[in-house]
């Protein structure tokens, strides 16, 4: 019997799992549970110490994701109200389903070796394989290296289930692409991005996927097509961004203000006039931006191997990106270092306070937050670092501090890290007199005050890509 037999056999997608409750999966889970035309949905995640607590903050109804969310805790509530999701750990359940999602993290342990970290990922296909069944979809949403799925999702599924892709399940590759505060809109409106092992695969995922869409429109492609359109798509991102940074380091040097210069090229419209200008920044964070690119070359230097047609000994360009993006912490530390020799402030011994540890504005995400390594440098030259953040309760290792006021008082420099909307109500007064100090820092990382306004009152100002206010004269009170 063909694998279109099979489905046919099977019948409409009604049944459906998903494997990772997290950012992606959550959302989705929600999403496909909301529509009528599937039935039920699982939300598969692993009783263990550190994320078990999901399983029944999502069984009442709650969102384990902090930050701003619009929507998302309703609508978790009503499938559950309406007994349309379920979240478990006992994977058998897996057996029962029509199709599943696996949305789990794909990291670089090692960015030099470029070698992916894909154990949560296989351990969660191995899952999958032990309880395929004939007829089931199959479909990676996690951002991976391309050729993963028609090589290690197809390898492994087939190993664990004694079945074959394509033959005997479908599988497919559709790339998440949401961004935490904007979750189940990203979801609805992004087109969505479907690439099967084959025809049939593509047509049995774009069945799933297209309910859950109202502007969005599905995007047909091959697996591996798939794989390189989200690493791509993350790639051009992040070389936006270093773009941006770059020329923020560049008007620094050269003593102008990078938000001038960058009003001045946006302001060049016209036919055929394409200038992307993003925003300069503290440091790039996240899941997906900090390794997409390696994901990206990874795959190039195994299915391209011996085909690459480019400049002999010219280093990647998206690479280079990378490691500028990865600088701006480092220089976010420079920055601060050089306020402190301004006014004779000797760093051993100094507080300062960070102002957002999440990566994102208004959300509670810290993964690969630009904030960790910047603390790093200053504990490394014996500075008292204390972490203020509205949205995040906990991050191991780090000791946070929920009340700003707190966090700023008999402070030497705040730094701001992170876009949340409250460090744009920053006043000068109220942070000088809470510090105790004549001449406070303000380091801002995300152009989120006024400087002229904290100039005023005596701080030292420092701020990416204001090169003409970093030089600025010390106001003596």
């Amino acid at each position: 019997m063909s694998l279109q037999d099979l489905l046919a056999k099977r019948g409409p997608i009604r049944k459906i799992g998903v494997l990772g409750m997290g950012y992606v999966g959550i959302p989705a889970a929600a999403l496909f549970a909301d529509s009528p035309k599937f039935g039920m949905v699982y939300g598969f995640q692993r009783d263990s110490p550190s994320s078990g607590y999901k399983i029944a903050m999502l069984n009442r109804g709650e969102s384990p994701l902090k930050g701003e969310e619009p929507g998302l805790g309703e609508l978790l509530e009503d499938v559950v109200r309406a007994k349309k999701f379920r979240c478990t750990s006992d994977f058998s359940l897996i057996a029962g389903l029509d199709a599943v999602t696996l949305s789990i993290q794909t990291p670089f342990l090692n960015k030099d070796d470029l070698l992916p970290d894909f154990s949560a990922l296989a351990e969660g296909i191995r899952d999958v394989g032990r309880y395929l069944q004939p007829g089931m979809l199959v479909v990676l949403e996690s951002t991976v290296t391309p050729g993963t799925t028609e090589g290690m999702a197809r390898e492994i599924l087939g190993k664990e289930s004694g079945l074959m892709a394509g033959t005997d399940f479908a599988l497919a590759h559709a790339p998440e692409r949401v961004m935490a505060g904007r979750l189940l809109r990203n979801i609805r409106e992004h087109d969505r991005i479907v690439g099967g092992i084959d025809e049939v695969s593509t047509r049995r995922a774009v069945e799933l996927y297209a309910p859950v869409l109202t502007t969005g429109k599905v995007i047909p492609m091959t697996a591996t097509a798939a794989e390189v359109t989200k690493t791509a798509e993350n790639t051009f991102r992040d070389l936006q961004i270093a773009a941006i940074n770059e020329l923020a380091l560049y008007c620094e040097a050269m003593r102008v203000n990078v938000y001038d210069v960058r009003a001045g090229i946006d302001s060049l419209k016209g036919e055929g006039i394409t200038r992307a200008m993003l925003w300069p920044g503290a440091g790039v964070g996240g899941h997906c931006l900090t390794k997409d690119t390696y994901h990206l070359e990874r795959g190039v230097q195994v299915l391209g191997k011996g085909t690459l047609d480019y400049p002999e000994h010219e280093p990647s360009l998206y690479v280079l990106a990378r490691r500028i993006n990865d600088f701006m912490p480092r220089h976010m530390f420079r920055l601060t270092m050089d306020a402190m020799k301004r006014i004779g402030l000797d760093p051993v011994g100094s507080k300062v306070s960070i102002l957002g540890w999440a990566f994102l504005s208004n959300t509670d995400d810290t993964r690969n937050t630009p904030s960790e390594p910047y603390r790093d440098l200053l504990l490394g030259e014996g500075c008292h670092v204390v972490v203020h953040d509205a949205y995040v309760c906990e991050y191991p290792g780090v000791p946070l501090i929920a009340d700003i006021e707190k966090s700023v008082k008999d402070t030497d420099a705040v730094v701001i890290f992170a876009g949340h909307t409250q460090y744009r109500n920053l006043d000068p007064v109220v942070v000088r007199n809470l510090s105790g100090r004549k001449h406070p820092i303000i380091v801002d990382g995300r152009n989120m005050v006024d400087p002229d306004s904290f100039i005023r009152e005596g701080f030292v100002y420092k701020g990416i890509g204001r090169g003409d206010k970093n030089g600025h004269e010390i106001v003596e009170g």
